[in-house]
């Protein structure tokens, strides 16, 4: 059987990438909003999120021919984590502290964890 294309196994990497920056936008964007009505931020959040999932599901079922249901579940948590890393500092004004990025650093290890046989 022959190996799988290198896209085959970036695609999905790409998308949960794609889809997690929505994801952050709709979880965390409106917290520079405070003022406004709780009800509207989540209707806008629901509204982001869609976009979220059009790239999330196709993500998790191009993966899934490559990759282990836990690969992709510790894929998504990194890919997260550093998402929101950046999302913080640039958008948020909040840059991570030392102990924030140590319990990243414990999270990624743990996600790698999901690749060893």
């Amino acid at each position: 059987m022959a190996a799988a294309p290198f896209t085959t196994y970036l695609y999905p990497v790409l998308l949960l990438v794609a889809s997690n920056v929505f994801m952050t936008i709709a979880w965390y964007g409106h917290l520079k909003f405070r003022a406004a009505p709780l009800a509207l931020v989540v209707l806008v959040s629901w509204g982001i999120a869609f976009f979220e999932y059009c790239l999330q599901v196709p993500g998790n079922r191009l993966g899934a021919a490559v990759y282990s249901a836990p690969q992709l579940k510790g894929m998504q948590e990194v890919i997260t984590l550093l998402v929101f890393a950046g999302f913080s500092a640039s958008y948020l004004g909040q840059p991570l502290k030392w102990n924030h990025w140590a319990a990243f650093a414990l999270i990624a290890l743990a996600a790698l964890l999901m690749f060893k046989e």
